[in-house]
């Protein structure tokens, strides 16, 4: 049975300082039976279902990797964002599948598999847009305009690239803030597509900005790389890992997979094409 538990904030804080022990390997893992990962609990990416079950495109593709591998128990924790690359230093899980974005920033930290999605971005803002925003950059041509991002998300970036200003930036816990912080105080909300795409669904007051222009850094129009963290000791663990989804990558599960939760065939080859040591270079 694939299980959850919700990690508690405080108990995340006593181990942050926690330094690192042997690495973990896939025979220790198969002997113990079980390993442990972290999602961050933003659909379509990672989250909790209401049964208890882990779903999401990391938890999907994760689950499958793992039972091919000979691994069949996972044991989920939920954790904020912002704090999947401390929890995960820390040894509070094994590794986390929650798509984050593999930045150069990120690969200092930790040791990412080769990327398992590609997503864009995108824009939630009030009903009828009525700042007319189009692109990241709208926001930074008036300094009267808020945007709010998620702390530890790598959005944050790409408005500071495009010359938002730190003053106009709202920083929010989690996903779930979204909606009520752009109906409040702030004029957007900055996230992937599909981040945004979910939180507008069905909803009378919000919606997602349509048509929408990634930002451009350096030349380059942004498009998100999502992978698997691991700790960067737990070579071998990782390695493992990697070979294990590069395969799954090329079967029609996978591909099923992430079409279920809204990735076009597009951006499903995207993620095949580009390789994490590339990502981590910043190329």
């Amino acid at each position: 049975m694939r299980k959850i538990r919700l990690a508690g904030l405080s108990a995340l804080a006593l181990t942050i300082g926690v330094t690192s022990a042997s690495a973990l390997t896939v025979e220790e893992v198969k002997s113990q039976g079980y390993i442990r990962a972290a999602t961050a609990n933003e659909v379509p990416y990672s989250y909790m279902q209401p049964d208890g079950t882990s779903a999401g495109i990391g938890p999907d593709v994760a689950n499958a990797v793992l039972k091919s591998m000979g691994i069949e128990e996972v044991n989920w924790t939920v954790t904020p964002f912002g704090t999947l690359i401390p929890g995960l230093k820390a040894r509070r899980f094994d590794f986390a599948a929650a798509e984050q974005n593999i930045s150069p920033e990120r690969c200092k930290q930790v040791a990412f598999t080769e990327p398992n999605s590609s997503y864009g971005e995108g824009l939630l803002v009030k009903k009828g847009n009525p700042k007319k925003l189009t692109t990241y950059a709208d926001i930074a041509k008036d300094p009267s305009l808020k945007v709010a991002v998620v702390s530890g998300a790598n959005n944050v970036d790409f408005l500071r690239a495009v010359g938002v200003k730190e003053d106009q930036i709202v920083f929010i816990p989690a996903n779930a803030d979204a909606i009520p912080t752009v109906q409040s105080r702030a004029d957007a909300y900055a996230a992937t597509e599909l981040t945004v795409s979910e939180l507008a669904k069905g909803q009378a007051n919000v919606e997602q900005v349509e048509p929408f222009t990634d930002p451009v850094v350096k030349d380059v129009p942004v498009r998100n790389y999502g992978g698997f963290a691991f700790r960067p000791e737990d070579k071998e663990l990782r390695d493992a890992f990697n070979a294990a989804l590069v395969k799954f990558r090329k079967t029609d599960d996978y591909k099923k997979i992430l079409a279920k939760y809204g990735l076009s065939e597009q951006s499903i080859a995207a993620a095949a094409e580009k390789k994490v040591a590339d990502l981590c270079a910043g190329k």
